[in-house]
């Protein structure tokens, strides 16, 4: 049987820690990404060389997907391929448009062809963006989707897409919707290693509104285990969502990461949090109920957030050349400041 499994959008964070996680299973993996400023082969420099990897520079809705998926016949995909930041999706909605919904719909065309020859399963990796503002409680896999930004409503609709596929033409597909990650490779523009690069560059620390948006925080190497137990074990055509339980607010996850690396380093006098203009639409707070996974897929996150969030600081500390692989204006400037 093939062990060949395919993650797009694997220069990225969640997919380039995915490929490592896969390939220490043993697995060949193919990594099909279509480069653009998040996508990164520095996040791949571990394995690059490794005879279980190779990479296909590819956009997943292009044609040669198709042939791609017929020729190496892979037992699974792991969609990952989205364009993902907010900030960027309130400045230019057309290219979450594109990527999230139109190249999806596409990929599904290809894999509806392919899964009709060969045994195969499609996970499409979501978001927890897609049911919108969870003031009380956790959202469970029966909650409405109410999306709040561009990037949100394009991740729903890729949702919706695969789902309809599922129930109209039995593709073998999963649909997967997780809360913040964060660890290493993670681009600069999200909140965490943003101002893990402005503590090390003694730079002061920007926070949005008053600092109280909660996010539900997990590690992204807790992630991957959770995508190969859905990948495993995983029921076709359900939805699961993969959480921590743990939230913290923005200004929580601020002061830990102080706290964390004063451990290392001496802080600069300019390394101090301020707080800056909101963005348009901003959600106060996601939290999943991820009871489904833990009961059906027996998946429990192994890393608490004063672990993982150690780790993390470690690994930006001891990879600065990362940043240096990046354009500044990416991990400087602000994006979605609507007006």
């Amino acid at each position: 049987m093939s062990k060949n499994i395919i993650v797009t959008g694997g220069l990225g964070f969640i997919g380039s820690n995915l490929i490592e996680f896969l390939i220490k299973k043993k697995y060949n993996v193919l990594n099909i990404d279509k480069v653009t400023y998040s996508s990164n082969f520095y996040n791949v420099k571990n394995f690059k060389a490794s005879k279980k990897y190779k990479f296909i520079k590819c956009d997943i809705g292009n044609k040669k997907m198709k042939d791609i998926l017929f020729r190496y016949k892979p037992i699974c995909i792991f969609n990952l391929a989205a364009e993902t930041h907010v900030d960027r999706s309130i400045d230019n909605p057309e290219s979450f448009i594109q990527s999230n919904i139109v190249s999806v719909y596409n990929l599904l065309e290809y894999f509806k062809l392919f899964s009709k020859k060969y045994k195969s399963r499609l996970i499409h990796i979501s978001t927890d963006e897609v049911f919108g503002d969870i003031l009380k409680g956790r959202a469970s896999e029966k909650y409405s989707y109410k999306p709040s930004s561009p990037y949100a409503a394009s991740k729903a609709a890729s949702d919706h897409l695969v789902s309809s596929y599922i129930r109209t033409y039995k593709v073998p597909a999963i649909v997967t919707n997780c809360s913040n990650n964060y660890g290493p490779n993670q681009h600069p523009e999200k909140l965490i290693p943003k101002l893990i690069y402005n503590i090390l560059n003694n730079r002061n620390l920007p926070i949005y509104g008053k600092g109280t948006n909660s996010r539900e925080w997990i590690y992204v190497k807790d992630h991957c285990e959770a995508l190969f137990k859905v990948f495993k074990s995983g029921k076709i055509g359900e939805f699961y969502n993969i959480g921590s339980n743990k939230n913290l607010s923005n200004l929580e996850v601020c002061k830990n990461l102080l706290d964390i690396s004063k451990k290392f380093i001496k802080i600069g006098d300019k390394v101090k949090i301020y707080f800056v203009k909101d963005r348009p639409g901003h959600d106060i707070r996601y939290a999943l109920d991820s009871k489904k996974i833990r009961r059906d897929l027996n998946f429990h996150p192994k890393t608490n957030f004063t672990a993982g969030i150690k780790y993390t600081f470690e690994w930006y500390k001891n990879n600065k050349t990362y940043y240096k692989s990046l354009a500044k204006k990416d991990i400087v400037r602000r994006f979605g400041k609507y007006d």
